[in-house]
């Protein structure tokens, strides 16, 4: 019974050192991420996760480091690699925590990312996933400003298909569910107001806006989000494009 009990305290005092390691190993893969540093970030997180595998917040981390490593790369079979892990990780996020709308976002958001790499019928049908997780997200949570984003993202780039290749999804691959501008701009201003802070949400919101035909008011989103600091990764490409489109509107 003696040894029974100096086993039990020996194995207690290594699991809570292993928590703790896995604690600092969190803290500081965040660190590294709000620096930009995603390679240090995923290797953390990586360490993490091998003692804590099941979870699912370090797991949805990975998603979304692989997910920002795409932005590192020129290479696209490297980009489509780190997107196919990012959905991997997400997936497993999603199963063992199925109401954190964080999570079901990332599906949504490794989908929008993965069609980009992918034949016609496969980017069709991963439009479809991304805007039903998007939605599903918002369900579970009306105020997470990235459902917003991501929703108003998804509506003005469906409805601005040309007729052609409007015709063509129809026909071949049974249509899209439907979309609007108006959809767009409502949704991405409401994620401007959730975080007025995150320059992306004001660049989508541009796009909406001129999307919907108001020149004026997106120029003036644009100009907005080129005088904020920098956020997150992907930031920086939000600017470039901001910048472009501001160059187009003059």
């Amino acid at each position: 019974m003696h040894r029974g009990r100096l086993i039990a305290g020996f194995l207690g005092l290594v699991t809570s050192g292993l928590a703790a390691d896995a604690d600092l190993l969190v803290r500081q893969a965040l660190a590294a991420e709000a620096h930009f540093d995603t390679r240090v970030a995923l290797r953390l997180f990586q360490q993490a996760a091998a003692i804590r595998p099941n979870d699912a917040v370090i797991l949805q981390k990975i998603s979304r480091q692989y997910s920002d490593a795409t932005a590192d790369t020129q290479d696209v079979t490297e980009k489509k690699r780190l997107c196919t892990e990012a959905l991997a990780n997400a997936r497993r996020a999603v199963e063992l925590n199925p109401q954190s709308a964080v999570n079901v976002l990332s599906l949504a958001i490794c989908y929008g990312k993965l069609g980009l790499y992918s034949d016609t019928r496969t980017k069709i049908e991963f439009s479809r996933q991304v805007k039903d997780y998007a939605e599903q997200a918002l369900a579970l949570d009306p105020n997470y400003d990235y459902a917003h984003h991501v929703l108003g993202r998804w509506n003005y780039e469906v409805a601005t298909l040309g007729l052609g290749p409007r015709v063509i999804v129809r026909l071949i691959y049974g249509g899209l569910p439907p979309a609007s501008t108006a959809e767009a701009v409502r949704q991405l201003r409401r994620a401007t107001e959730l975080s007025p802070h995150l320059p992306a949400h004001r660049v989508e919101f541009g796009f909406a806006l001129l999307a919907d035909g108001q020149r004026d008011a997106a120029r003036h989103a644009f100009e907005q989000a080129l005088e904020m600091p920098p956020v997150e990764k992907y930031d920086a490409e939000a600017f470039r494009r901001a910048r472009a489109a501001l160059e187009d509107l003059r």
